[in-house]
């Protein structure tokens, strides 16, 4: 039985973040690379935003406004999230809120090294603003769209618990952003899939207090993995690389 919530106890309201549920972006054994734009959640990724509507339920929250970044895995989670939370407010749709954007894939450097730094040096770590995603889009230009979305739903009076269901790199850039009050990218703020983040702000700029990150119902003490979500998508991305080499390689040619 739902808990009814304790009445508040201070002037502030609560954002709860979630990135969305876990994907299959590179596929090794179909041989190939889905499209980031429509890409749908795996049963994994289903499971999870179960979970997590099912841990929300439990604790009797109830959610004024859900906003989503209008990608498709953000949309399906968040649907299935309020299915099993026995809510259906309106999804409202910000596609500022978007993922970092990476580039062409096929333009990716070929080394080792130089994947490397492409999938990680943007996102993990404490980089520079200047570095950019995939050969793509710079946490610079992140910030530039993502701070003004966030500010201008903190402004809004109308709202007191409000869920944003996202993704890991713009989760990381609104965290930063309200904890320190700049535009300075941590990258090593986890955000497993489907996992919950909850966040108090008050009136005041400053006023801004961590409740909770990262947290997963389905590993709620995080004994699954211990590398981080872009050195998984690398190895992925390697895998299928090599798969297509194969496949595609003359008889002919040297193994």
């Amino acid at each position: 039985m739902n808990q009814p919530l304790p009445p508040k106890d201070a002037n502030r309201r609560r954002i709860y973040l979630m990135r969305h549920g876990a994907v299959t972006y590179f596929d090794p054994a179909a041989g190939r690379a889905e499209d980031p734009e429509h890409v749908p959640l795996n049963a994994d990724g289903r499971a999870q935003a179960d979970a997590a509507g099912a841990a929300f339920a439990r604790a009797g929250v109830r959610f004024d406004r859900v906003i989503v970044s209008g990608l498709a895995r953000t949309v399906e989670t968040a649907s299935r999230v309020l299915a099993a939370a026995g809510q259906a407010p309106t999804l409202e749709h910000r596609p500022e809120l978007q993922e970092i954007r990476g580039g062409r894939l096929s333009a990716l450097p070929q080394d080792e090294a130089g994947l490397r730094e492409a999938f990680l040096g943007a996102i993990d770590g404490a980089p520079l603003l200047d570095k950019r995603f995939l050969g793509g889009e710079s946490l610079a230009e992140l910030f530039e769209r993502v701070v003004p979305a966030i500010d201008t739903l903190r402004d809004d009076p109308d709202w007191d618990v409000m869920l944003l269901v996202l993704h890991g790199g713009v989760n990381r850039a609104i965290i930063s952003w309200l904890l320190t009050g700049e535009r300075r990218f941590l990258g090593g703020i986890a955000q497993a899939p489907a996992c919950i983040n909850a966040l108090d702000v008050g009136p005041a700029r400053h006023d801004v207090v961590l409740r909770m990150s990262n947290h997963s119902p389905l590993d709620p003490v995080q004994t699954r993995t211990r590398s981080t979500t872009m050195e998984q998508l690398l190895a992925q991305f390697m895998a299928l690389r090599s798969v297509i080499r194969k496949n595609t390689r003359n008889p002919g040619d040297p193994t």
